[in-house]
């Protein structure tokens, strides 16, 4: 990813959050990964001003007390934080999850594969876009 600016991981799953982090770690990606377990932990982080701006946000869909459309319907109404890119990252294969998610301006959605080497290739693939992606400052 550009920079060494954080990513923020939304995800409840232990299991997830730690394939996250491993494949991170096996692509080598220095950017600090800080991790959220809802919605709602996710503006917590994002609207304290002493919190480094994240150059991505990974998010789940599935999640309790604040779900990730949930999230990005406040998220996306936020000026200080409507800017910034979020993937989708999820095993909802719903047709309607996926067309809420782009009406809410989801910069991707993509499913988590099960192999441990496939979802290393969807993370490989993330970081080379947004290492060449030129967002505005």
């Amino acid at each position: 990813m550009r920079g060494n600016k954080p990513v923020i991981l939304v995800e409840d799953d232990r299991v997830d959050q730690m394939t996250v982090r491993r494949a991170f770690r096996d692509l080598k990606i220095t950017n600090p990964l800080i991790i959220a377990a809802n919605g709602e932990e996710a503006l917590v982080y994002l609207r304290d001003a002493v919190n480094p701006r994240p150059c991505l946000i990974l998010l789940d869909l599935n999640m309790p007390r604040m779900n990730g459309l949930e999230f990005l319907a406040i998220a996306k109404k936020d000026e200080q934080l409507k800017m910034l890119p979020v993937v989708v990252l999820t095993t909802s294969r719903e047709q309607q999850d996926r067309i809420e998610s782009f009406r809410l301006s989801v910069a991707g959605y993509m499913m988590k594969p099960v192999e441990y080497a496939k979802f290393v290739e969807m993370v490989k693939t993330i970081n080379f876009y947004w290492t060449l992606s030129e967002p505005p400052d």
